[in-house]
């Protein structure tokens, strides 16, 4: 979740890494802003760590690592340091020269969406993330609803939108082959609540 930048000032790249080392919160950085991350929902951290556990044991034997929201993302081509709600990386971490903090090559990223983020998920962001030469896999679950957007890669500037609706529905994934049920995500998530 993002909120409105710190001050109208802009800073560089090494200034903000700089400053998110010590600060109390997360930030974004996006060209120059800093960008305060909003404090997620009940809902919403069940979901995240719900994908995240269910992802990892059904890759537990393959050749993928399952991080989860406190990793950074660094998307070189636009300029922006982001956390994702979960990071899928096959093979080898790549991390940033110089930082044991900030990964360069996941092929999946999922996030779960608010009504706040919503619009910025699903299209800058989305346009962002698709600059990374390993990212091939594009998850938006919605924490109000059993509801989740899927997008694979096929080819170059090609991808295949699959939606899923209701929790007797089975999410395919691409990366590793692997199925999830929508029930197994939603675990424990009360909507009404929301």
């Amino acid at each position: 979740m993002i909120s409105q930048p710190l001050e109208q000032k802009k800073y560089t790249a090494q200034e903000y890494l700089d400053w998110e080392v010590t600060a109390q919160q997360r930030h974004e950085f996006i060209n120059g802003d800093i960008i305060p991350m909003a404090g997620g929902t009940p809902n919403h951290s069940k979901i995240i760590l719900n994908f995240g556990s269910v992802t990892n044991f059904a890759l537990k034997s393959k050749n993928y690592d399952v991080f989860v929201s406190d990793l950074r993302l660094h998307i070189p081509e636009k300029n922006i340091y982001t956390y994702p709600d979960i990071m899928i990386v096959e093979g080898e971490l790549e991390l940033q020269s110089g930082r044991k903090d900030t990964i360069l090559n996941p092929c999946l990223i999922a996030e779960v969406l608010s009504n706040s983020t919503q619009g910025y998920d699903k299209d800058e962001k989305f346009q962002a993330y698709r600059t990374i030469p390993s990212f091939r896999e594009y998850i938006l679950i919605d924490q109000y609803s059993p509801h989740i957007e899927h997008y694979r890669k096929t080819n170059t500037n090609q991808w295949l939108f699959t939606e899923y609706q209701g929790l007797s529905s089975i999410l395919a994934l691409g990366i590793g082959e692997i199925t999830i049920p929508l029930s197994d995500i939603y675990d424990k998530v009360n909507f009404e609540s929301e």
